[in-house]
């Protein structure tokens, strides 16, 4: 059985909870208290960081390639792109969030420095930026990649659950990427792969 280590409050552990979710298969969740990790976490990924996904003799870190091996691993549905090219245009799209978006989270989370407040307010205007950008996608497009629920979206959900929670409001011209998030909130398995602090980070 697979074992997730995931922290109750990360959104990168987040996503990997709604993937498995999503795959209704068989799994096991560990919740690791990020303020005081056990010592078997440092020992399982050297970097100290939530999620890890233990399968056996097997032990990842980092939610994209966590994800992308359950995707594969237990295919519906499918979650990242079949067809090759799709599938690295779909790659290369989370790596960009990773540098243009989750960089800025990983600032509101972890940047306790004497520059924190200042760091923070700037993190909040990179966001606010680059969401409102994503809006018009959603005016002709259920998903990022089209009908279904992609690991586009998986990766993007728990930033947009957390919004109120980071103080970023968003301008009204992003109402389609509201509506975008409502559509992902809504999905049963997004809702049980919530955990009790994350239900009350939104308004």
């Amino acid at each position: 059985m697979m074992v997730l280590h995931s922290g109750t409050t990360c959104p990168f552990s987040q996503r990997c909870r709604l993937v498995l979710f999503e795959k209704g298969m068989d799994f096991e969740i560990r919740d690791v208290d990020l303020f005081n990790k056990p010592d078997e976490i440092s020992a399982m990924n050297p970097y100290g960081q939530v999620p890890i996904l233990v399968e056996r003799d097997l032990v990842l870190y980092e939610s994209n390639i966590i994800n992308e091996y359950i995707d594969e691993r237990f295919p519906h549905p499918q979650l990242m792109p079949v067809d090759p090219l799709m599938r690295a245009r779909a790659r290369l799209m989370l790596f960009v969030y990773e540098k243009e978006l989750f960089v800025h989270v990983n600032t509101l989370e972890n940047d306790k420095s004497d520059m924190a407040h200042i760091n923070h307010e700037k993190a909040r205007v990179q966001i606010r930026e680059y969401l409102t950008s994503l809006a018009p996608l959603f005016q002709k497009s259920k998903f990022m990649l089209g009908d279904e629920l992609s690991m586009l979206d998986v990766a993007l959900a728990p930033l947009l659950w957390r919004l109120d929670y980071y103080g970023i409001e968003l301008p009204k011209t992003a109402a389609p990427l509201m509506k975008y998030g409502e559509r992902i909130f809504s999905r049963t398995a997004y809702i049980d792969a919530l955990t009790p602090p994350e239900k009350i980070m939104r308004r």
